[in-house]
């Protein structure tokens, strides 16, 4: 009766015991710790084996009493845990292991997945784009701190994990088009989610409204200075291809891409055949536009010029009127021209068409000297060399040029007389030939009878106040006789030759 009474103590129970109990935590979250400890009501009883379940499936064994530890939970974590143990029973060797209940176990998220939101929705090229990482913790959780990383084709953007959940892309390009995605996290415990992917396909502008100018110092393009020429469109987005191109034959004088909306050609150094038409073009990737035709002039400055002075006679003289003429071998019209005397403005002249100009003098006796003159089309003015002139005008030298003027008019009746000698010589009858060796007869009182060719002769010789007195006729003379009125007469005989 007592044995039957001891089996009736000690027999196994099937089921859920009171004996053991699982000590779980009551509320769990992502990323928390999940500790299980399965806990036996008395203590005289040994354990052989503890193993911890969940959903029926064992997680766990020991040979003693452990906990059971997840270290950081996840939302497939939840489930119904219990423990289970072996006793060791010496008096009742076949006894089946104690089960504690079950315990249900809800791990909560800490915050939802992260969404991904682009703004604007359709990114064009060159435009800002602002990426959005968009999730929020649980109320019971809003002590965590959160970071976030974005994402293009598996490469962190910016600058990787940010407190901030937005990320704004200050341009975005066609080369940016992609799969983007976004991170967020715990700062700890460590919860990491992503985001679905999003393609974003940048949208590219064609160009537009492509057009050419120059730039130029004073807004004039002169020979061996700066000009840049600027090709600029008022659209167009991504890397732009600008070329530069001579109308007259369409060949390219300059290429550049880059991620703008203008392009600048500089010609350090131009050049008169740098002068032409020109166009530029413009494209990225949706085909060339073309600017209008801009017409460039490349204007010269003048050059050294050179001055020459034209005078009437070898040797200029006062009263000489000279031509000072004055040119420059390159320059673009009009240019002016200004005459010096010892570095005194004289006058100036124009060349509205380019060329030479000329200024006339009327020399005075100050007028010797040096000259000079120069060109300036405003690009800068040119002084030419100097240029000496001598003037001939001095009193000695008027003196002597006003006696040979003289004797020059006296060679005209010297002539005249030779003529009437000739005629007289050959004229045959005997003449006397007065000549006046003292003074000059007074005027007649009254009319004098006719001369012979002789006595006109000697008179018109007396009258230009010179002996006029011919070698072949002095030859023939023979005697001389003195008149009443104060004259020498010589009587001639006539020779034979002089008779003939």
């Amino acid at each position: 009766m007592l044995l039957w009474s001891l089996l009736v103590i000690f027999a196994p129970v099937d089921g859920k015991s009171d004996w053991l109990t699982l000590v779980a935590p009551s509320a769990v979250f992502e990323g928390d710790r999940i500790d299980l400890t399965c806990q036996k009501k008395n203590d005289w009883w040994k354990v052989k084996r503890v193993s911890y379940y969940k959903d029926g499936e064992e997680l766990q064994f020991s040979s003693e009493l452990s906990n059971c530890s997840i270290q950081r939970a996840v939302l497939s974590d939840s489930g119904t845990y219990h423990c289970a143990v072996s006793p060791v029973w010496p008096i009742f060797p076949f006894q089946k292991e104690k089960t504690s209940r079950s315990v249900r176990i809800e791990v909560q998220e800490l915050f939802p997945r992260p969404v991904l939101t682009v703004s604007p929705f359709r990114a064009i090229e060159g435009n800002p784009v602002t990426l959005t990482c968009e999730t929020k913790l649980s109320p019971q959780r809003s002590d965590a701190q959160l970071r976030f990383c974005f994402f293009r084709d598996g490469r962190a953007l910016g600058s990787g994990w940010s407190s901030s959940p937005e990320l704004r892309v200050p341009a975005m390009w066609s080369g940016d088009s992609g799969s983007y995605w976004c991170e967020a996290e715990t700062v700890t415990p460590s919860v990491r989610k992503q985001s679905l992917q999003s393609q974003i396909h940048v949208r590219r502008v064609p160009v537009s409204n492509v057009s050419l100018e120059m730039r130029a110092p004073r807004g004039q393009v002169i020979e061996g200075r700066n000009l840049v020429l600027l090709c600029s469109v008022t659209e167009g987005t991504g890397n732009i291809t600008f070329s530069w191109h001579r109308e007259a034959t369409g060949t390219s004088v300059g290429k550049k891409t880059q991620r703008s909306l203008s392009g600048e050609l500089e010609v350090p150094a131009v050049q008169e055949r740098d002068a032409g038409r020109y166009y530029c073009r413009a494209d990225n990737g949706h085909g060339p536009i073309q600017s209008k035709v801009l017409s460039i002039l490349v204007r010269i400055p003048a050059s050294r010029p050179i001055l020459s002075i034209t005078a009437p006679r070898a040797q200029a003289v006062e009263g000489d009127v000279v031509e000072l003429r004055c040119e420059a071998q390159r320059g673009s019209p009009p240019l002016l021209y200004r005459f010096y005397h010892e570095d005194v403005p004289l006058g100036n002249s124009s060349a509205p068409s380019g060329g030479g100009a000329s200024f006339n003098l009327s020399l005075t006796a100050e007028h010797s000297g040096n000259y000079s003159c120069e060109a300036d089309n405003g690009l800068g003015a040119q002084r030419s060399e100097v240029v000496p002139l001598s003037l001939s005008g001095t009193s000695s030298y008027r003196e002597e040029h006003v006696t040979d003027r003289a004797l020059g008019l006296l060679g005209v009746p010297a002539c005249v007389g030779a003529a009437l000698l000739f005629y007289c010589r050959f004229h045959k009858t005997p003449e006397m030939f007065p000549v006046q060796i003292l003074r000059r007869p007074p005027p007649p009182a009254h009319p004098q009878p006719s001369r012979t060719c002789s006595q006109i002769m000697s008179m018109w010789t007396l009258e230009m106040g010179m002996w006029f007195i011919p070698l072949s006729v002095a030859s023939s003379y023979q005697k001389t006789q003195k008149t009443p009125e104060g004259q020498f007469w010589r009587t001639r005989t006539p020779t034979s030759s002089t008779l003939a």
